[in-house]
């Protein structure tokens, strides 16, 4: 059974990843928790309040999100009526990152699923504060959807890898079921000038072999040292439909999250984004 939690935030974009999302596990029987954590919005509408008009609006307001969040289940409800699915939602009066690890914590969750940006949906960002803030700091794997991303099945996957990383056997799991369910493509990238040598390399590629024995995979190798070029330019040649990253310390994908400048790196995410999270935080 699949656990997969969802935040929305009631926008277009966030609807189209929560169908995103029960459309690519249609197949898994799964329980789907969809949450809103609305803490930031009560502290900012209530500055000029006292205690006694604070805990008014607050409770007010949750009323309000739990109508929402009743409307928007039943939404999908009425768009994907899939006996698989078992659905549950959340309104939660604190952070969305905290309320989020929570849930995780409490549902040993499998994923969170979420769009890339929210009601903003600015075309200048890759990802909206929320978005970013999940990826970097929740201890479970993130699928973003890019807002108006359509397509349901993955065919050509990419995970760029250095091999130098032990993977977490769960989380590639998660991703080998997904891939096995629509005959997709795994093809691992790994970008340098010399071959991968070391003894920690040579295991970790094996143990990837294993894990992926059962799937159609590609190691693909592209010289030089501009990882963010060979990202672009192996999504285009190879018509690459899902990207995989791994979230570690020291890694490409850290340098780009804990970066003021992700527009500036390139990387042109315009695809559904997995990030593995390897590393608690």
């Amino acid at each position: 059974m699949k656990k997969i939690v969802i935040p929305t935030d009631f926008s277009e974009t966030a609807m189209n990843a929560i169908m995103y999302a029960i459309h690519l596990f249609k197949h898994d029987i799964s329980e789907i928790t969809i949450i809103h954590a609305f803490a930031d919005e009560v502290y900012k509408n209530t500055t000029t309040l006292d205690r006694e008009g604070f805990e008014e609006y607050k409770n007010a307001y949750q009323q309000k999100i739990e109508t929402a969040l009743q409307k928007e289940v039943a939404e999908i409800l009425e768009a994907s009526p899939n006996p698989k699915h078992k659905y549950t939602y959340v309104s939660c009066f604190g952070s969305l990152v905290d309320e989020v690890n929570q849930i995780l914590e409490q549902q040993n969750a499998d994923l969170v699923v979420m769009g890339t940006k929210g009601k903003t949906n600015s075309r200048n960002i890759t990802f909206g504060s929320n978005t970013l803030q999940v990826i970097k700091y929740v201890e479970c794997p993130v699928l973003a959807v890019p807002a108006g991303y359509h397509r349901e099945y993955p065919k050509n996957i990419l995970f760029p890898t250095d091999y130098m990383l032990a993977y977490k056997r769960r989380e590639l799991k998660l991703l080998s079921t997904l891939a096995k369910n629509y005959s997709a493509t795994v093809n691992f990238l790994y970008v340098s000038d010399f071959k991968p040598s070391s003894y920690r390399q040579l295991d970790n590629k094996m143990f990837l072999d294993a894990t992926f024995k059962d799937n159609s995979f590609s190691h693909l190798n592209s010289s030089g040292t501009d990882i963010t070029a060979s990202i672009n330019n192996t999504i285009a040649a190879h018509k690459i439909d899902m990207l995989v990253m791994v979230n570690r310390r020291h890694s490409y994908l850290e340098n780009i999250l804990y970066s003021s400048t992700i527009e500036e790196i390139g990387l042109q995410i315009k695809i559904p984004f997995l990030v593995l999270q390897n590393l608690s935080r």
